[in-house]
């Protein structure tokens, strides 16, 4: 929509000196013709910008590149772009508006909000879900690596409840679940020692505030890289037990969407007894976990093996069933396994 590219154009008035047609047209991904036609719009309308003829000219602001039209704060432009990156719309328009938001920005504002996108992750499997509100600790620690602080809060982890004072690197989510990873900073110095890099959930964290102490990521320090060995050390944990499942044909995409990368096809053979439906292997952290999370798929999966998992959802079973006999009496239990 014009307007659209309207209000894009003066952000990027905004954010630079000047810019050409030329290059407002390749940021708005249109012809160059329409780029003029859409500066002559703006100043038509009354925005005070002028043409500069010439070898170097190009179209500027009166009163210089910094000249606040939209009335955002440096805070108010933080605020919008965590709202952004916390968005679970569509991955290929978020990180489009993230790009374009990031480049229009003032000069002073940019590199607090180049920081806060490039360590925020929008991360896919381990259950997708379609609206996964984030905790409220991700925001302030979005602020928190814009502003290039320390961060202290208390966390209910393995070992307890216990007070962490540490410098945030990147905040992510996996499925709908929020993920920080952190390191503590250097004896003496900001920056934080990434050979102490700890992962928290955020839905854990507590009492969190946003220290004075400077903070941030260590010179060289990969980020794609950091969240990438934590996926590929929690997938090793989430999938430390498994289970073979003979699938209904019809269910065999959900479920495998469902279980995303902890879930592998085996074959599509018919078994000896001539059963036409495919084995799918799956997995999870624990026993009772993963019985859980077939239970409710009892209608389209049997669970062949092996025999502990099939006794958890045995023991699952008869659980339910005596949980609701009473009220129920005369309703036989269903039968989880066959």
């Amino acid at each position: 929509m014009r307007a659209d590219r309207l209000i894009q154009a003066l952000l990027l008035l905004q954010g630079r000196p000047q810019i050409t047609a030329a290059q407002l047209a390749e940021e708005l991904e249109v012809s160059v013709p329409t780029a003029r036609r859409d500066l002559e719009a703006l100043a038509m309308a009354g925005v005070p910008i002028y043409p500069t003829r010439g070898r170097g000219g190009g179209w500027r602001l009166i009163g210089g590149a910094r000249t606040d039209l939209t009335g955002l704060t440096e805070g108010e432009v933080i605020s919008l772009l965590v709202g952004i990156t916390q968005s679970a719309g569509a991955s290929q328009e978020r990180i489009a508006a993230v790009r374009k938001l990031v480049r229009a920005m003032p000069e002073p504002f940019r590199e607090g909000a180049q920081r806060v996108a490039a360590a925020t992750v929008r991360d896919a499997p381990w259950g997708v879900v379609d609206d996964d509100a984030a905790p409220a600790a991700v925001a302030a620690l979005q602020r928190a690596i814009a502003g290039r602080r320390q961060v202290r809060f208390h966390y209910d982890g393995s070992r307890g409840h216990v007070e962490v004072e540490t410098v945030p690197l990147i905040v992510g989510s996996r499925g709908a679940r929020w993920y920080l990873l952190a390191a503590p900073a250097l004896a003496g110095v900001e920056h934080a020692d990434d050979s102490r890099l700890r992962t928290y959930r955020a839905d854990r964290i507590g009492d969190l505030q946003v220290l004075a102490l400077h903070g941030q990521a260590p010179e060289g320090f990969d980020a794609p890289d950091a969240w990438a060995r934590m996926v590929e050390r929690v997938e090793g944990m989430r999938g430390s037990v498994r289970a073979v499942v003979r699938v209904e044909p019809w269910a065999l995409k959900a479920l495998t969407g469902r279980f995303g990368a902890q879930a592998r096809q085996l074959d599509d053979a018919p078994d000896a007894g001539g059963d036409l439906r495919p084995l799918v292997e799956v997995r999870a952290h624990r026993v009772d976990a993963l019985a859980e999370q077939l239970a409710g798929w009892t209608g389209a999966a049997e669970v062949t093996g092996p025999p502990e998992v099939r006794a958890a959802l045995r023991e699952l079973g008869e659980r339910i069933a005596r949980q609701y006999r009473a009220d129920s009496p005369g309703v036989a239990a269903s039968v989880l396994i066959r």
